[in-house]
């Protein structure tokens, strides 16, 4: 089963097929259904964002830079030796990846400005709407997961955040395919007992909320 939901995934393929092509791969890396992948990934960035947490962003930078640079030079070097002691001409060891196609087509920027301007103006009219309290149970939930951020934030600095979320990114998901029964039994107890205390809410507190049925049917009735 799909993280991003079959039918889901489907629709957005057929609108927006490059949208696809990233989501994909790193529906296959965040899965491991391919081990070796997904651990050179997931290594790769875990020490990239420790070394950063450590270092500033340009050391890190310069030094995995250097270090790429060391292994293609070693690598090219160690290829045309080789190639010279056994007499082959194979050409050039990266030739696959010199002839890659990197570059950006006008579709693809603007599929890539589609999503992003979407998702900017949809978060942006989710906040007007719980700041200026549309809903105030919604916006007094929204409070109170701010008043848990600040403990949060007390605890963890924003770099531990993000590699916690990395790491989680490729632990979760996995963790959620394999126990999707059980983890759907109590997600379902506790979306239900939320929606039961949420309720329970709004009828204690009337603001915002629309008229009683007995005083529309009194106003009715005049």
């Amino acid at each position: 089963m799909s993280a991003f939901g079959e039918t889901g995934q489907n629709g957005v393929c057929k609108q927006r097929p490059f949208i696809c092509s990233i989501l994909d791969p790193m529906e296959s890396l965040i899965y491991w259904r391919d081990v070796k992948k997904s651990g050179i990934v997931f290594g790769a960035g875990l020490i990239t964002l420790v070394a950063i947490s450590s270092f500033s962003v340009i050391s890190v930078f310069a030094y995995l830079s250097l270090l790429t640079l060391f292994g293609t030079v070693a690598f090219r070097i160690f290829k045309s030796l080789t190639q010279a002691v056994q007499k082959t001409n194979e050409g050039h060891p990266f030739k696959e990846y010199l002839e890659l196609d990197l570059t950006l087509s006008h579709e693809k920027v603007q599929n890539i400005a589609g999503v992003a301007v979407a998702h900017i103006n949809g978060f942006i009219s989710e906040l007007r709407r719980l700041f200026l309290v549309e809903d105030i149970i919604d916006s007094i939930k929204f409070g109170v997961i701010l008043w848990a951020f600040t403990f949060v934030g007390a605890w963890f600095n924003g770099m531990t955040l993000v590699i916690l979320a990395f790491v989680s990114l490729f632990t979760l998901p996995k963790v959620y395919e394999n126990n999707k029964q059980s983890i759907d039994t109590y997600l379902d107890l506790v979306r239900s007992k939320l929606t039961e205390i949420t309720d329970k809410i709004r009828v204690a507190i009337p603001i915002g909320n629309k008229k009683p049925v007995a005083a529309a049917e009194s106003e009715k009735d005049k």
